[in-house]
């Protein structure tokens, strides 16, 4: 399935663009989906998802708009078609 991925701020600069595409297996999870972000840039290794798998609380991640703690955080499932955005908190004042 297709899931689109958006990046702002500290994110998109270790990424390196704003949005991608890419394909995971039937099923997975958002966990799924930053794990392998994790993997394809080391750079973010530990910065979406702390070593028991939940996410990190440093991020934000929305899934079509709506932030996935109110649904079941890293364990929400997935369907084609979705969106995830990965933002750092904002700060200043």
């Amino acid at each position: 399935m297709e899931i689109e991925l958006r990046f702002f701020a500290t994110v998109r600069e270790a990424v390196g663009e704003r949005t991608v595409t890419w394909e995971f297996d039937s099923g997975a999870t958002v966990g799924d989906v930053l794990a392998t972000v994790e993997a394809q840039y080391p750079e973010l290794d530990g910065r979406l998802l702390d070593a028991d798998g939940t996410i990190a609380k440093t991020i934000s991640v929305m899934r079509n708009g709506t932030n996935v703690t109110h649904h079941e955080g890293a364990g929400t499932e997935l369907t084609a078609g979705d969106s995830l955005s990965v933002t750092p908190p904002l700060t200043g004042g």
